[in-house]
């Protein structure tokens, strides 16, 4: 042991000397022989610990701080602790501790929370209390659940350092030794904002100025600096943290403060540096001159043939010690002992725990198995990524965990062989752990837990539902808005299996609890079950919505719970709901729509436009039943009819909807082609939507542009057609789906998104105008510096118009305004904004009016624009061996008939354009609604007469005569010819 410094009260353990200041590191007799293991120095007085547990002191004992009668000047034995093993000690300014092996098995317990007690004239116990003095040690609530690596203390201020470099810091800050930049004193712990980014792995305090030492070799500094004790050449103050110059490029392994000085060692190069006061010569250097700069502590330190090592380096008041040794088993700051780090879950741990012998659990185990699962701290320190980015880069951003550590070793700890194990883990959480989760936490790194948790398999077995899975989620839901955006932010980084397991567990909490609710529960429980319904929902509402804004880490449809049309019946549900106002479980469809599928929705919006529909037909008939009696009330038909010419059919329809109210759009549809005989039961209104919307978008009349990258169309901003036109085409769009009747529409998803008011985005562009999506995506990409002079853009868009070139403007003055690095994203906000909205908003307002005339309102705002596009247009998921097992048969015909064999065989050798045709030929469109094939519910019944008629579609009924062909040529010719010639409907 070497020692240095103030000896005047024998601090030094160098016995009866007669120097009262030590100038250059001395070597200390006393503990030849002998293994220290730890040092604590006070302001006059110290405290050594050997290897074997025992305690000698020395120095100043006027307080009795020694444990002896009198003071001492060469270290002795405190004989009070001789039947004691101690594993710590430590030093105040006038009083010491000593921590028996015993206590040792409660230091995790005790890192479950910081404590302080004592003097807080300055808030130097972190209560949030200042001038009151505390004589019983006080929890520090607001650093519940932070995993703290190290706390230090300095003469009125106090420090926190969590296991990723985050610091805390409270009390007096006169000098600015909280490095707050500021003077303020602290009563609640602050976070150093300024350090959060620097890694610390050690922080030391003396009396008003700190030191932090960085994982990435740099000191920091700040405080008072009167004597030069912050290293800076100066004897400023420093109200923020400052790196210490003079010692970047050395790899700093160990930091000190006394009272007013500092030491740093640099084990590489063999220094030890001293700055500070040095009037009792504690710098070590020779000298009693202050320094105001590292200068070099005078010493045997490692050097080119020598052998002698430092391990720890200590500081008190006035005096400094090295406890040097002749192996390299130096210690350094950044590797934590195990002994003072907090409880984690890990690898060693989980295999002593699984190592006991079945039965009841022995109480170490029993304790530690609750230390962890029931301390936030515990859990929020387990699992750190050591990989890049590693868990001192711990952010907004990142969470600083390794989330298959987690899933491995909450899999290994909760084991069926292992049952005591797994229902202690289970009561911890339960009783302990989650119901003390603060919806504010104080700190980032008290959220991992919220990340890490749900990978246990606890969660996931349905008898913890209730009491840990809903409780769990509850205090998910409860959290204050900044800490849950940072939860989102993290679980946005998950990988989608990860993220996928999150969203089906609690998926399945939701089906369980409409299971229960399905069986029966008491009415007393049902306010229970709609809460724990609720906060199910919503968490998954809150997955949702980070799943948006990540850009799909998983499909939106792996939200969908398919069981939900087992569970609940949505039709007669949705009509108690209409009557009533007041049905609880569909009411859920307004406000977590994500949750159910097309089908449901797709049944929701039908049982909506019959409902409608009925009370329209109901008006007519009481207003036609009012005509009867009072001649100056009008009879109306309970019924839209469109009696149309197929060679006016556009004209024809204006003048029919121009003369018609809003309410009689709600009103059934009834389709009339003039000269023809077929009765509108749902075929003439398909084939009148075809019709109608091929020559309404036919880009001659220059409404519509077309695409031919992308076969697409979208609104023509230079049209001459009237502009009322649009309102038609959003009429008949609101028709087809009111009426159930998909319609080919082959605008891009971007129409679908606006009629639900929601914005466009680049990847719509891509799929309207691929080339130009393309290049603005590599716009967006590129890397390089010279983007200016490569791409030589400025904010314009040049268009072609009937053979004319013409250069827009995208914002003003957008010529004189060119795309660099900087404001490219706006270039491409602006481009998508232009093309989507700008350009063609007076025809798309139109468009979305006459749309929203027909079937607007709440039950629309259910559907995502995938799921309104594929209502409207249908889409061709084909399943043709669906169709099959789907058809019906009537008459003598059945699944194995020969004719329906032949049939199948002739249909499924087909090519795809054919089978499209026969689709379109049976039911007037050849794509399939949105509830898939087996919705089309074909019939085929046989018909009179012989094998030279032709098959005939009853395109209202999807029902199909089939002649009862006996040669497989025969049928394939036949099919041919009347699929060849589907257009007009007869009676046959």
């Amino acid at each position: 042991m070497l020692c240095w410094g103030n000896a005047s009260y024998g601090q030094l353990g160098l016995g009866g000397i007669d120097e009262e200041i030590v100038v250059e590191p001395r070597k200390c007799e006393f503990f030849h022989g002998k293994q220290v293991r730890d040092v604590g120095c006070g302001r006059r007085n110290t405290a050594f610990l050997l290897e074997d547990g025992t305690v000698y002191t020395c120095g100043c004992n006027d307080l009795g701080q020694l444990g002896h009668d009198k003071s001492r000047k060469k270290p002795e034995q405190v004989v009070a602790l001789d039947a004691q093993i101690i594993e710590a000690v430590s030093c105040g300014e006038s009083h010491t501790l000593a921590l028996n092996d015993k206590g040792q098995q409660l230091v995790p317990v005790c890192m479950k929370h910081i404590f302080s007690w004592g003097q807080n004239r300055y808030g130097q116990l972190g209560l949030g209390i200042n001038g009151q003095s505390i004589s019983t040690p006080q929890i520090i609530q607001s650093l519940q659940g932070i995993p703290f690596a190290q706390i230090s203390a300095g003469g009125a201020h106090s420090f926190a350092l969590t296991l990723s470099g985050a610091v805390f810091g409270w009390g007096r800050n006169k000098f600015g030794q909280l490095g707050l930049n500021d003077t303020n004193d602290r009563y609640f712990p602050s976070l150093l904002k300024s350090l959060r980014s620097q890694r610390v792995i050690h922080i030391s305090c003396g009396e008003d100025h700190t030191a932090a030492l960085t994982k990435l070799r740099g000191v920091f500094t700040f405080g008072a600096g009167g004597y030069g004790q912050l290293g800076h050449n100066s004897t400023n103050h420093e109200i923020n943290p400052r790196k210490v110059f003079e010692l970047m490029g050395n790899v700093v392994t160990q930091i000190v403060c006394g009272r007013q000085h500092t030491l740093a060692f640099t084990p590489s190069s063999g220094k030890m540096d001293s700055f500070g006061l040095g009037g009792n010569g504690q710098l070590g250097t020779r000298s009693t001159c202050n320094r105001k700069s590292p200068a070099l502590v005078k010493g045997p330190w490692v050097s080119p043939g020598n052998d002698c090592y430092v391990k720890k380096i200590y500081a008190g008041g006035d005096q400094s010690f090295a406890h040097y040794c002749t192996a390299s088993n130096i210690d350094d700051a950044r590797t934590q002992d195990h002994h003072k780090k907090i409880c984690t879950l890990n690898e060693d741990i989980i295999q002593k725990w699984l190592n006991h012998s079945p039965g009841r659990l022995l109480p170490e185990i029993y304790n530690e198995i609750d230390l962890v699962f029931s301390s936030a701290s515990c859990l929020n320190g387990s699992f750190l990524s050591m990989s890049h980015p590693d868990h001192y880069s711990t952010s907004s951003k990142c969470s600083g965990v390794d989330m298959n550590m987690a899933r491995v070793l909450f899999h290994r700890v909760v084991q069926q062989d292992h049952p005591e194990v797994t229902r202690q883990i289970a009561a911890s959480l339960e009783k302990n752990l989650i119901p003390r989760l603060s919806s504010s936490p104080p700190d980032i790194e008290a959220l991992r837990l919220y990340l890490t948790l749900p990978e246990c398999p606890l969660f996931i077995e349905r008898n913890n539902f209730v009491t840990i899975s809903i409780p769990f989620a509850k205090s998910v839901v409860s959290l204050k808005e900044a800490p849950l955006k940072v939860l989102g932010n993290w679980w946005a980084t998950l990988e989608p299996p990860a993220f996928q397991r999150l969203v089906e567990l609690y998926k399945e909490v939701v089906v369980y609890l409409l299971q229960m609710h399905k069986v029966g529960i008491p009415s007393v429980e049902q306010r229970i079950f709609t809460c724990f319904l609720d906060t199910s929902l919503r968490l998954l509402e809150i997955l949702h919505k980070v799943n948006e804004r990540a850009g799909q880490i998983i499909q939106y449809d792996k939200f969908y719970i398919h069981e939900l049309d087992e569970l609940i019946d949505i039709r007669n549900d949705y009509v108690t709901w209409i009557q009533r106002q007041m049905y609880p479980l569909v009411s859920l469809l307004w406000t977590y729509p994500f949750v159910f599928d097309a089908q449901a929705k797709t049944t929701l919006l039908q049982t909506d436009a019959v409902i409608q529909m009925q009370m329209a037909v109901d008006q007519a008939q009481m207003q036609n039943f009012s005509s009867m009696f009072l001649p100056a009330v009008e009879s109306v038909n309970p019924c839209l009819i469109l009696i149309v010419r197929r060679e006016n059919i556009v004209g024809d329809t204006m003048e029919v909807l121009r003369k018609s109210k809003n309410v009689d759009y709600k009103k059934p549809l009834k389709v009339i082609f003039v000269g023809e005989e077929a009765v509108d039961a749902g075929g003439v209104r398909k084939e009148f939507f075809l019709l109608i919307m091929k020559e309404l978008l036919d880009p001659k009349y220059g409404m519509f542009r077309y695409y031919e990258e992308s076969r697409l169309i979208w609104f023509s901003n230079k049209t001459f057609e009237d502009i009322d036109l649009f309102n038609l085409i959003g009429v008949i769009c609101g028709l087809a789906i009111y009426n159930l009747t998909i319609v080919e529409l082959n605008f891009p998803l971007a129409l679908y998104k606006k009629l639900l008011k929601k914005k466009p985005t680049l990847e719509d562009l891509k799929e309207l105008m691929p080339d130009v999506g393309r290049s603005l995506q590599q716009l967006l990409d590129y890397t390089e510096d010279d983007l200016e002079e490569t791409f030589c853009l400025n904010f314009t868009i040049t268009e072609e118009n009937y053979g004319a070139t013409e250069v827009l403007e995208l914002v003003r003055n957008g010529e004189d305004i060119n795309v660099n690095k900087s404001n490219r994203q706006d270039f491409v906000n602006a481009y998508v904004d232009y093309v989507f909205n700008t350009s063609v908003a007076p025809l798309f307002e139109c468009f979305y009016a006459g749309f929203h005339k027909v079937c607007g309102g709440k039950v629309l705002e259910l559907f995502q624009p995938n799921e309104l596009q594929a209502m409207v247009i249908g889409n061709t998921n084909y399943d043709w061996m669906e169709l099959e097992k789907s058809t019906e048969y009537k008459g003598e015909y059945w699944n194995d008939h020969p004719t329906i064999r032949l049939f199948w065989e002739v249909f499924h050798d087909l090519p795809l354009e054919k089978k499209k045709q026969f689709l379109l030929f049976l039911t007037g469109s050849d794509r399939i609604p949105i509830l898939g094939m087996k919705s089309l519910k074909l019939v085929i019944q046989p018909t009179g007469g012989g094998e030279h008629y032709l098959p005939v579609a009853h395109t209202c009924f999807n029902l199909l005569d089939l002649p009862k062909y006996t040669s497989r040529e025969t049928l394939h010719e036949k099919l041919l010819q009347a699929i060849d010639h589907n257009q007009g409907f007869n009676l046959a």
